[in-house]
């Protein structure tokens, strides 16, 4: 299937773009635009180099991890993910090493199911999702922004459940997980 099934001519050109912010996790750039009607306008975009999201599932069980969100001002359960910050990473290398560094796990087998934009309203950025099958637990690698981050397993229905009840709110694990579930279906 083509990701770009929509060929059509864009309705919004930049005129003028200009990087307003970079630190070492995203580029903040602002476009100066002309939409297909003629208005002009700013467009504020966030560039931030590719992530995955990894489902770790084994024995009827899925793991989580739960850690604070800055963002929020919460703790929030979600599945592993994350990115490493730098152009050109193979994306299943980087799921092996996030589901390694947040989990301490290591999975047998990797299985692709696709790829999403994590919020494009605002930001480009490509979050490739990975099925993590056959798991050998092993010590965790957590870097300084995971310093409480707790990750365990929990019986599908019980995830479906949270997912139902609105203790997981993450976008990219309810996502990930409907990607998952087409997947499998599409398997019978």
């Amino acid at each position: 299937m083509n990701p770009n099934h929509n060929n059509a001519a864009p309705s919004i050109i930049t005129l003028t773009s200009r990087e307003v912010y970079r630190n070492h996790w995203l580029r903040l750039r602002e476009d100066e635009i002309l939409r297909s009607n003629g208005a002009r306008g700013i467009y504020g975009v966030i560039d931030k180099d590719d992530a995955a999201i990894i489902l770790p599932i084994d024995n009827g069980r899925v793991w989580l991890e739960e850690q604070f969100r800055y963002t929020i001002q919460e703790r929030a359960r979600e599945q592993p993910q994350g990115g490493w910050e730098r152009e050109g990473v193979d994306p299943e290398a980087l799921a092996q090493g996030e589901l390694k560094e947040e989990t301490g796990l290591t999975a047998a087998r990797m299985t692709y199911l696709g790829w999403l934009w994590i919020a494009y309203g605002f930001a480009r950025q490509k979050q490739h999702v990975y099925l993590a099958t056959g798991l050998l637990e092993s010590e965790r690698e957590p870097d300084a922004e995971e310093h409480d981050l707790v990750a365990r397993s929990f019986a599908v229905e019980e995830f479906e459940a949270m997912m139902l009840d609105g203790t997981i709110r993450d976008n990219s694990t309810l996502s990930a997980w409907g990607l998952y579930m087409l997947w499998k279906a599409r398997r019978r």
